[in-house]
């Protein structure tokens, strides 16, 4: 089977999968609503009624289980599609409520309950249809056989990363990236797909020409410039194909409705979150007696300096011997610091940052002065980071770990810069939401390693 049949086929099957699991949780949801809620209404709804909200449900399960990547079978790990599935269909469900609420349109609200049971009822089919893919998905599509093309100082840790997804990939193979052109090319004969990082230019743009010109898939750790050439724009002035790059980071229109989204998303919060900002305030209090809040200097758009604010999570003397990263298992964080780290509620009182306009929602982690400076001796493009102001959530925060070297964070928010646009800030966002449950992103960094 060719790769592309082979990938036409996972498709369909993924499909299927994913239409299954939204048909049975309509079932649920329309069992409820014509026995339950259209019953209570006083002018029960009729055909094109029930069928505007069965409608309407659909129709938020597809756009949050999709948002939160739960149609990505094969792609996530079993638990972090489970989450993803939970999470879409979850909030596909409260704002179904809400609409509930607007369409009965009575006081006092209509009892919740029957929303709850369906939820559990959705979350149930939910693993039981995970378990069964999962190992349907396996049984037909095992591990794509790689040639790994690499610097065979990053061979160990490369390994290491595609080991921890041996359901989607095998090493088949590891040849350094010093090797001849044409040993190359013959090396990825007895492979399903090429893995390049590391690779001097030259030789990957012949290597990726091969692999088009032979239908191979290939995987390449991208260089910062083509990540830069992503967000060019194609100009067609003459017969030539020329792509232009603007440099200059958001334009005006998007910072505008940047700042207004972030106005009215940071208020909002600041409403909801405040009464889980006051029970962590006196948690923090009540431990040692010290500060609930700290004050530190970070660096965000052009270079400005502003004081973020955050939840203490380490005593109070943590920095007496000067600015250092946080490690694994590291004594200076407090017990209540583990918890509110590990639920990102230490990042809340962002917000105000975010209101008064020195951050925005979405950006580049804010850093300190003397860490640009060190990031930048070893990597210039890091100050690139500052064309956007920095966010409480990003690009990096979302898809990369605590740990993940700063190169390769540099490289996730320039992915995020080059293809800007308020859609992406919503879905990153929401996704948001996803990486508090996960454990991966707050790993704390091993000692004497620095990370942005």
């Amino acid at each position: 089977m060719t790769m592309d049949k082979f990938a036409q086929y996972k498709r369909l099957i993924r499909t299927g999968v994913v239409g299954f699991e939204i048909l049975v949780e309509t079932i649920f949801f329309g069992y409820v609503w014509f026995n339950i809620y259209n019953v209570w209404k006083t002018n029960p709804f009729e055909n094109k009624g029930n069928l505007m909200m069965i409608g309407c449900y659909i129709l938020y399960l597809v756009v949050f289980v999709y948002l939160y990547g739960g149609t990505k079978f094969a792609y996530y790990k079993k638990g972090q599609l489970i989450l993803s599935q939970i999470l879409g269909t979850l909030i596909a469900n409260v704002v179904t409520y809400i609409q509930i609420i607007m369409v009965l349109g009575r006081y006092p609200f209509p009892t919740v309950l029957p929303m709850f049971v369906i939820s559990a009822a959705d979350f149930l089919v939910i693993a039981i249809l995970n378990q069964i893919s999962d190992r349907l998905f396996r049984r037909l599509f095992p591990p794509k056989k790689l040639l790994l093309i690499c610097d065979l100082n990053a061979k160990e840790n490369l390994i290491r990363k595609i080991s921890g997804r041996k359901d989607l990939y095998e090493v088949s193979r590891c040849v350094s990236a010093e090797e001849p052109l044409e040993r190359l090319k013959e090396a990825v004969q007895d492979c399903d797909a090429m893995m390049l990082y590391g690779i001097e230019e030259q030789k990957r743009n012949a290597l990726v020409k091969y692999c088009y010109e032979k239908s191979i898939r290939i995987y390449v750790a991208p260089e910062i410039t083509d990540i830069l050439l992503r967000g060019a724009d194609r100009v067609h002035s003459f017969d030539t194909p020329f792509l232009l790059l603007r440099n200059y980071g958001l334009s005006f229109e998007q910072r505008v409705m940047k700042r207004a989204m972030d106005i009215v998303i940071s208020g909002i919060m600041l409403l909801l979150a405040s009464p889980f900002m006051l029970v962590t305030a006196l948690a923090i209090k009540l431990e040692d007696h010290g500060p609930a809040l700290f004050k530190q200097e970070r660096v965000t758009l052009n270079g400005k300096k502003f004081y973020i604010y955050k939840f203490r999570s380490m005593i109070v003397d943590a920095e007496k011997h000067g600015a250092q990263f946080s490690s694994k298992n590291d004594s200076r964080i407090t017990k209540v610091g583990k918890f509110i780290r590990a639920t990102r509620l230490d990042e809340l009182p962002q917000l105000i940052n975010i209101l008064k306009g020195d951050m925005s929602i979405v950006g580049p982690r804010p850093e300190r002065q003397n860490y640009i400076d060190e990031f930048c001796e070893e990597t210039p493009e890091f100050i690139y980071r500052l064309k956007v102001k920095a966010g409480l959530t990003g690009y990096a925060q979302i898809y990369g770990k605590y740990n993940t070297t700063p190169l390769d964070k540099l490289k996730l928010d320039l992915m995020y810069i080059e293809s800007y646009s308020v859609l992406l800030d919503i879905r990153l966002i929401f996704l948001t939401l996803k990486i508090m449950f996960t454990k991966e992103s707050t790993e704390g960094v091993e000692e004497g390693k620095n990370h942005a």
